[in-house]
């Protein structure tokens, strides 16, 4: 039940991101201002996301949880009242997406670290592989669905279904027992929550970080491949501009990354045995760059779809292998810590990158801004496969890979 609830949430989710881009795209064709919606999304998480991964590690994940689900809904449903009465301006949008960081910043080390807790350490590759599918799909479906409700509907309704789709999880989350971290087990419930924080113990999870290379060097990856070649915010210029193809086209164009991602999940979620996780892992990323920089090449649309296609799946391969590489070498007492500063990396890499992205695109073109993100991807896979062998060379947990059923 709750994997359906993500399956639904996360299509919710998927047509409203894309909906933002097209929505600042209507209100300025400014490269930079629809790209700096990035830096709104990465500020609160920058701030927030240590303090989520605390609260992760001392309360209880499903509370926490549904806390900011709860907001999420709040937020969506606020940006489809604006939208609707003809109220909504780019700095309604700036500060309900900065709102929304805020959220995340609380939502995902707890969300992702409930996982170990209601799977069994052996089945945990085969969990992420289906939370990954979950994400895609929805990542399929949403887009595809955002062109044809804004075609039809208007992009207030997508924010509206959104905000409905928050429910599945809720209903799923109340439906199970209560998650509680390690440390909330041991803490006098009738303590002030506040006074339940310690945050003398944030230091532990970077210094928990910074002595693992393997968990440092995956996180890096991802950051600096995702900071090279994020352009998501770039696509309704190049469905515009490049393409010349209307807001169904555009819809289409957005799900291409997750119908390749969705494929990998599948072959990820039934994979009994997956070794030479490493190497898997950086020829991944490294057809995630490949393919980035035929996108920005390509005038085709057919080509373009195709090259979509690539990268979702290089990106899905990615995705599976870091957060099994990761959960399973962190004890559950820093799994919170560990994933809020995952989830700097994971962010800052994407949202500075469209700014980037932006900024590229503005003085020397949309297409160059793609084709040298995708090189600069390619590049920072080299220089982390000779930087840290470790990760180069990783196996994984033989024992529980092994194991790992579809």
């Amino acid at each position: 039940m709750y994997w359906a609830g993500l399956l639904i949430s996360n299509t919710g989710s998927q047509m409203q991101v894309w909906a933002i881009f097209w929505h600042l795209r209507v209100l300025s064709d400014d490269p930079i201002v629809v790209s700096g919606i990035g830096i709104a999304k990465f500020l609160p998480i920058l701030l927030f996301a240590l303090i989520g991964g605390l609260v992760a590690d001392t309360f209880d994940r499903r509370r926490v949880v549904l806390i900011t689900q709860t907001a999420m809904i709040l937020i969506a449903t606020a940006l489809g009242l604006l939208t609707y009465f003809g109220h909504i301006q780019l700095w309604h949008m700036y500060i309900l997406v900065a709102i929304q960081g805020i959220a995340v910043s609380f939502d995902g080390p707890s969300r992702q670290s409930m996982v170990p807790a209601i799977v069994p350490r052996e089945d945990l590759p085969s969990a992420f592989g289906l939370q990954s599918i979950a994400a895609d799909v929805g990542a399929v479906v949403g887009p595809a669905l955002c062109g044809l409700v804004i075609a039809t509907l208007g992009l207030q309704w997508i924010y509206w279904i959104n905000a409905v789709s928050f429910l599945a999880v809720i209903i799923a989350l109340i439906n199970m027992g209560p998650i509680p971290s390690p440390r909330s087990l041991n803490i006098n419930k009738t303590m002030n929550p506040f006074k339940r924080l310690n945050f003398a113990e944030i230091p532990a999870g970077i210094r928990f970080i910074m002595g693992h290379p393997i968990i440092l060097s995956s996180m890096l990856l991802d950051f600096f491949a995702t900071f090279f070649s994020s352009a998501n915010t770039l696509m309704p210029f190049i469905a515009t501009d490049v393409l010349h193809t209307d807001a169904i086209g555009y819809g289409w164009l957005s799900a291409a990354q997750s119908i390749g991602a969705v494929a990998v999940a599948l072959f990820m979620a039934q994979a009994n045995g997956v070794r030479k996780q490493g190497k898997l892992l950086l020829w991944g990323v490294g057809a995630f760059g490949v393919a980035t920089a035929v996108f920005g090449l390509s005038r085709n649309y057919a080509l373009t779809m195709l090259a979509l296609i690539v990268v979702g799946a290089g990106d899905a391969i990615s995705t599976v292998l870091r957060n099994t590489i990761r959960q399973l070498q962190t004890p559950d007492e820093m799994r919170g810590r560990m994933v809020s500063i995952n989830q700097i990396f994971f962010a800052g890499g994407p949202q500075l990158g469209e700014v980037e992205a932006g900024i590229v695109a503005s003085t020397l073109g949309t297409p160059f801004a793609i084709i040298s993100g995708g090189i600069g991807c390619v590049l920072a896979v080299l220089f982390t496969a000779f930087r840290y062998p470790a990760l180069r060379n990783y196996n994984g947990d033989e024992e529980v890979l092994a194991g790992a059923k579809g």
